[in-house]
């Protein structure tokens, strides 16, 4: 008998290391977790999540930095420089086949804006070039403001105030409501019509 016992106690200890760990619990919830609220419903921000767009900035690039951190940040290589009569100017990334794509706004050598016009990209929120107002106005709710397009009649642009901060992020429309580009940014630069124009 007694030379049963450090076997079993061995055959039992090896049976407790090959099973799987099962938690008794769910884990907590992690500080990064997307928080559903009135003005922002859950689809959004899963959706939102998987973008490198965001109301304070474009990926690791913070609105505020000068262009040598910004540089950094990116990691690649920028097409763009100020003129010579301007302190607004726009950089955009190497592989943009053309700026309509992606652009970085820099105002008085720091980054503060960036426009798209691609739906390759998804805006913070879920939105997203080619939706419809109607889509707009549900991810985004009642944070949506209306204004009248500068050029075009009929046209829109929808601003949407960061739910935290002090970016906003602004879609433009066609006379039919469908959405063609949008940009975010912190003001007075998010609100130029005509960018560095």
């Amino acid at each position: 008998m007694s030379r049963l016992w450090p076997i079993a106690a061995v055959a039992l200890a090896l049976a407790g290391c090959s099973g799987a760990y099962q938690p008794t619990a769910a884990p907590p919830a992690t500080a990064h977790a997307p928080v559903a609220s009135p003005s922002q419903p859950p689809p959004a921000a899963t959706m939102a999540a998987n973008t490198p767009a965001r109301y304070d900035g474009y990926g690791d690039m913070r609105f505020g930095m000068d262009e040598a951190a910004f540089g950094q940040a990116w990691g690649g290589e920028l097409k763009g420089a100020p003129g010579q009569d301007s302190s607004c100017f726009h950089k955009t990334p190497k592989w943009a086949k053309q700026s309509a794509e992606v652009a970085f706004m820099f105002e008085g050598g720091r980054f503060v804006r960036y426009d798209v016009g691609t739906a390759k990209d998804t805006a913070p929120g879920g939105g997203k070039v080619g939706m419809s107002e109607v889509q707009i106005r549900t991810l985004y709710g009642a944070r949506v403001e209306a204004q009248p397009h500068k050029y075009v009649d009929g046209a829109k642009y929808l601003r949407i105030a960061a739910p935290q901060g002090d970016g906003v992020l602004v879609f433009e429309t066609d006379a039919q409501g469908t959405m063609t580009r949008w940009h975010v940014g912190v003001p007075p630069q998010v609100d130029y019509v005509e960018g560095c124009s």
